[in-house]
């Protein structure tokens, strides 16, 4: 683990040790509630009054975190007058890092038994949080939502999800559940493991399953948007894909060299072929067009290796430069604890 990381993950308590999980599971435990936040001014003026009525019912002591992820409307403002109230903490990061440093942020700087994450676009209804807690108190470590259905979502993005999961998934020793998002409710065992995993190509669908420990799923149906629109339009899905496929999968090198040796194999017995045919039957050897297409051919299909390789070769570069994965700009309020966030 780099200083920098070590730093916040040792900071999450004045002892230096992150908060011990909560073995007696019959009590109510302390809740922090994680909402990233990006251009949500007007649906956090809906979700966050439905979370000050529910939390108090579901926890002896509850904190609700923001994390601004550099928003452009009135999301700020908006923060900083629920920030003066009790309960609750604001971190402003300094730009747009993306809604996985986000998260991060929020996780870091959570101080309760368990944890909720969730959006604050009103897809993630709070009402699940409940049932979750259910599930905590049954012995699960995460209870996550997953959606039952893609009905509302164009074929494109269908098939491309379904595609995705599949290549994600094949030759693991663990699966990422297809439909399972960032809803979810998480034991501070889990929270603390997650937290202690170095990388900065944090794609969380994947970390959360890694981890492991026992996970309930519970169907949903996402509520429509009340305000706004959705920030992951198809460049930034593929991205995500792409962070995923090269976080977790290393199939595709693999496939680089089964091909690249069948093709080698292949060239050799077309060569051994042509010159017998030549040396035994006297076949004139075609020059022009096998050339051209098998130098087309092996051209395209050696820019299509080196891509892949430079996928990879991209991640590594991200992770030595070692840089931190979000910088914070302002915090606000006070929740169950209060720790710096994002800094040595």
């Amino acid at each position: 683990m780099d200083t920098l990381r070590e730093a916040r993950f040792l900071a999450s308590t004045d002892e230096g040790l992150p908060p011990e999980p909560r073995s007696d599971r019959s009590a109510r435990p302390t809740m922090s509630c994680v909402l990233p936040c990006r251009n949500e001014a007007r649906n956090l003026d809906i979700v966050l009054p439905l979370l000050c009525e529910l939390l108090p019912t579901l926890a002896s002591a509850w904190e609700v975190i923001l994390v601004d992820d550099g928003s452009t409307d009135g999301t700020a403002a908006v923060m900083r007058d629920w920030a003066g109230l009790p309960g609750f903490r604001v971190i402003q990061l300094s730009r747009n890092f993306g809604k996985e440093a986000a998260l991060t942020a929020g996780l870091e700087a959570a101080a309760g038994d368990v944890v909720v994450l969730m959006d604050a676009d009103l897809q993630h209804p709070p009402a699940l949080i409940a049932e979750m807690m259910a599930h905590w108190h049954k012995g699960a470590d995460m209870v996550y939502a997953v959606r039952t259905n893609r009905d509302e979502e164009g074929i494109v993005k269908r098939v491309g999800a379904r595609l995705f999961y599949t290549l994600l998934n094949h030759f693991h020793r663990f699966k990422v559940p297809e439909g399972g998002g960032d809803f979810r409710l998480m034991d501070r065992s889990a929270v603390n493991a997650l937290l202690a995993l170095p990388e900065r190509n944090r794609f969380m669908k994947g970390l959360y399953a890694w981890i492991g420990f026992d996970a309930v799923a519970i169907p949903y149906q996402p509520d429509a948007r009340a305000h706004g629109r959705s920030h992951f339009g198809l460049q930034r899905l593929v991205h995500l894909s792409l962070d995923g496929l090269t976080s977790f999968a290393t199939w595709p090198l693999r496939i680089v060299t089964v091909v690249g040796g069948c093709m080698a194999l292949a060239g050799l017995a077309y060569g051994a072929f042509l010159t017998l045919s030549y040396l035994l039957w006297g076949h004139p050897i075609s020059g022009w067009t096998t050339i051209v297409v098998s130098l087309l051919c092996f051209l395209g299909v050696q820019m299509i290796f080196l891509g892949i390789l430079g996928e990879y070769i991209a991640r590594i570069f991200e992770e030595v430069k070692a840089r931190p994965l979000y910088v914070v700009r302002r915090e606000l309020g006070r929740g169950l604890a209060v720790h710096p966030v994002g800094r040595p």
